[in-house]
């Protein structure tokens, strides 16, 4: 396998690639996958496993029982089949020594702000401790206005949440196709996408749909690919059967679909926090100012001086100098109460002041711009 620089990974793992097309979660299937992103995890890449199958493994748990098809019996079954599945990750996991954490996550995590900023502060908490997050929708407690419905756009959220840098989709098909190849033997892959437009849309909504035990089909993929795109985030969707599919994609070897993102993580992120309106002032000291001008730098509470506006954990502020002048826009770690507290004291101060800590810095360079 050649090297290559260590990358932030999110790869998620459907149904059908979980149970190996059976109505049983395949163990053999789970072990090799999980011996693949270790691999990847031994030569430093952050991987983070968005994996489905709860309410498969529930359904497993409970002996396949004829159960009604509406919300709460599957909410009953993820319940069930999540510690079922992540007593399976655990040990698999284990055998190599690599510790996991599992993650929770719905729609509403990504929309409210403060929620959003706690699910980046603990899965970026969790990579930086070599610990693999194990992601899955909150099935046990979503209703149907919060739920993604699928974790495929899930996991387009998290690879836009921590800036990731490549999203692996995997399923039970080589990728996307021109046209349906179980009815067109001549169907061609389609191996390189750089725009998603009507005719992509059209093919994912007419054919190639995930047969068996998952929510997802071919469209929720091409949503996933353009939402993680946007974000600047290359995605790829390939066959989890693919021997050895996760080490070969990331030695280079093409294959299935793969999506080139329109845009670079940052300028994306400048987009959506200079669009976003500001709800405070953060005036900072020269020194402070001189930081964050030269280069990609946190900004820390020693160098705030004044605090204007009321706003929350994870708002957008402007950062001005001492004149007035806007230096900066990004999302604040502390409330502006907290912020007034914290003004000129350093970062090891936090806990005795507050009681608690969000982190040493008022705002982390991943979430801040600069304003031209």
């Amino acid at each position: 396998m050649t090297p290559t620089s260590p990358q932030t990974i999110i790869i998620k793992v459907g149904t059908s690639t979980l149970s190996g097309g059976s109505r049983r979660l395949s163990r053999p299937a789970i072990l090799e996958l999980v011996r693949q992103m270790v691999l990847l995890w031994r030569e430093g890449h952050r991987i983070v496993f968005v994996s489905s199958g709860a309410i498969a493994a529930g359904r497993e748990v409970l002996n396949y029982p004829n159960l009604p098809n509406h919300l709460p019996a599957k909410q009953m079954l993820a319940a069930i089949g999540q510690s079922h599945l992540m007593g399976i990750y655990s040990t698999m996991f284990g055998l190599y020594d690599v510790r996991i954490g599992q993650v929770l996550l719905t729609n509403d995590d990504f929309s409210h702000r403060t929620r959003y900023l706690n699910a980046r502060n603990t899965l970026s908490t969790l990579l930086d401790y070599r610990i693999v997050p194990v992601v899955n929708e909150n099935d046990t407690v979503a209703v149907q206005e919060i739920k993604f419905g699928d974790n495929d756009n899930l996991s387009a959220h998290i690879a836009a949440l921590l800036d990731a840098d490549l999203l692996i989709l995997l399923t039970d098909k080589d990728g996307l196709y021109d046209r349906d190849p179980g009815l067109y033997p001549d169907a061609r892959l389609i191996r390189e996408v750089r725009t998603i437009d009507d005719n992509l849309w059209r093919l994912a909504g007419g054919t190639l749909k995930t047969h068996g035990m998952g929510t997802g089909g071919m469209i929720t993929k091409l949503q996933a690919a353009q939402l993680a795109t946007r974000s600047g985030t290359r995605t790829i969707i390939a066959n989890g059967h693919t021997p050895d599919v996760l080490l070969r994609l990331l030695a280079g070897e093409p294959l299935g679909t793969t999506f080139f993102p329109a845009t670079e993580h940052l300028e994306s992120r400048k987009r959506w926090l200079l669009a976003e309106r500001p709800q405070g002032i953060l005036q900072i000291d020269p020194g402070a100012a001189r930081v964050l001008s030269e280069g990609r730098a946190s900004l820390l509470p020693v160098g705030i001086q004044t605090v204007r506006g009321d706003f929350e954990r994870g708002d957008v502020v402007i950062v001005a100098d001492t004149v007035g002048r806007p230096l900066a826009k990004g999302l604040s770690n502390y409330t502006s109460k907290e912020l007034a507290s914290l003004c000129g004291h350093r970062s090891r101060d936090i806990i005795q002041i507050l009681g608690y800590t969000y982190g040493d810095e008022a705002i982390h360079r991943d979430n801040l711009v600069l304003i031209e």
